[in-house]
């Protein structure tokens, strides 16, 4: 089984979120299981949802303030041990190329 999940934590408050965002993404370093940060939030990847929902609870404590936002979308693929990586690479491969890009 796979279980892949977008995470998102950040203080509500003005200015930079970085550091506390990096507090929260440092966090999943406990747990066992794979991350990519984006600018968006970061993409978790787990053996089980247990082990997932352990580490998005870590990050969302480690972000310090009086009001924190969490948002988590997860999907658990239980018939199924594909990677997150596994399911970029069929979109490139649909694609024909890398699925980004950049602007100048």
């Amino acid at each position: 089984m796979t279980v892949v999940a977008l995470l998102s934590v950040a203080p509500v408050r003005e200015g930079s979120m970085a550091e506390d965002v990096a507090r929260a993404v440092e966090a999943l370093d406990d747990f066992e299981v794979s991350y990519e940060t984006n600018p968006m939030g970061t993409v978790i990847e787990a053996e089980d949802v247990e082990t997932l929902l352990d580490a998005v609870g870590a990050a969302h404590n480690a972000v310090p303030g009086d009001r924190v936002s969490t948002f988590l979308k997860i999907d658990d693929k239980r018939t199924s041990t594909s990677s997150a990586r596994e399911k970029v690479e069929s979109v490139e491969r649909e694609l024909g190329r890398p699925a980004e890009r950049q602007r100048d």
